[in-house]
């Protein structure tokens, strides 16, 4: 897994961007050049929805497609990728106990969360809902019950960037509510690669649905992942984040395996409410039309 993670990490190349601040309006223009009719056909590129896009082949690195994959733009709740991996490296116990405060209300979107201010949860519990489930309110707790407190874990959230080489990448909240946190898409094709090296990130981004006992009631509520593709026997999902705010527009990121190939896809401001799994489906039977778009790589002994 270290060896797959080096060698997409160093074919991924980070490339010049704009300034943060200025992505929308652009990004906003790319898209309404993107309405027309969406087909694939005869070998040719799929024809995406998704204003940026990225598709790699994770054992070799290949880029499969790209569609401004140079471009940096707000990311929403992908940035829930990041917060997981930052809580798991540093080593929290995740049967801690993690009281929800007001701090964790959502004051930016004004979101709502079924998990009620004052309760209890365990910081495993916290993370799969952030991920599966996409909750802010739990994406906030885990910040704020880092060691420094949120503040301190905003800055390690940017260290890790750093480290990875997400150049083009700025995270300003635990749960990508605010528009400043934004990446590009090689960058979250370098992100969603470190991920897939994290056992409990691909169980809990994946897990279709979970019951949760509120503490103080005993009252159970279901939770569904927000990525409807995991639920479907069509795809053999290993990894996956959805994230939508207005700025961002509806985002996906995944690593799936097709044709019998991991491949990572980056799916970003897609303007439609099924747009992002439309695309991600358009991607699936063109790789599928298209075997040798994917490098076939020897199985390894053992």
């Amino acid at each position: 897994m270290k060896t797959l993670l080096a060698t997409l990490l160093a074919a991924l190349i980070p490339m010049s961007v704009m300034a943060a601040d200025k992505q929308s309006p652009q990004a906003r223009a790319i898209k309404a050049k993107n309405t027309a009719k969406i087909e694939t056909a005869n070998g040719a590129e799929p024809a995406l929805a998704s204003s940026a896009a990225l598709v790699i082949d994770a054992n070799t690195g290949q880029t499969l497609y790209a569609k401004n994959a140079e471009l940096a733009v707000p990311i929403a709740s992908i940035t829930k990728v990041m917060t997981a991996m930052v809580v798991l490296d540093a080593k929290l116990p995740l049967d801690e106990a993690v009281q929800l405060a007001n701090e964790d209300i959502d004051t930016i979107k004004n979101s709502k969360s079924r998990l009620p201010i004052g309760t209890h949860f365990r910081r495993d519990d916290l993370i799969r809902l952030a991920l599966m489930a996409s909750d802010n309110r739990a994406a906030l707790a885990l910040g704020r019950s880092y060691p420094g407190g949120t503040t301190a874990f905003v800055e390690a959230m940017n260290a890790k960037a750093k480290v990875l080489g997400l150049n083009h990448t700025h995270f300003t909240d635990a749960a990508g509510l605010a528009p400043s946190n934004v990446a590009s898409p090689a960058d979250l094709g370098k992100l969603v690669a470190a991920a897939s090296t994290y056992d409990l990130i691909r169980e809990y981004s994946t897990t279709p649905s979970a019951d949760v006992t509120l503490p103080n009631t005993g009252r159970k509520v279901g939770f569904v992942n927000t990525n409807v593709l995991v639920r479907s026997s069509d795809w053999n999902i290993g990894l996956s984040k959805t994230g939508y705010i207005s700025e961002a527009g509806k985002c996906l990121v995944m690593m799936a395996r097709i044709a019998n190939q991991p491949v990572v896809i980056v799916l970003m401001d897609s303007w439609g409410r099924l747009t992002r799994i439309g695309d991600a489906n358009r991607i699936r039977k063109w790789l599928e039309k298209n075997p040798p778009k994917v490098a076939v790589t020897p199985q390894r002994s053992g």
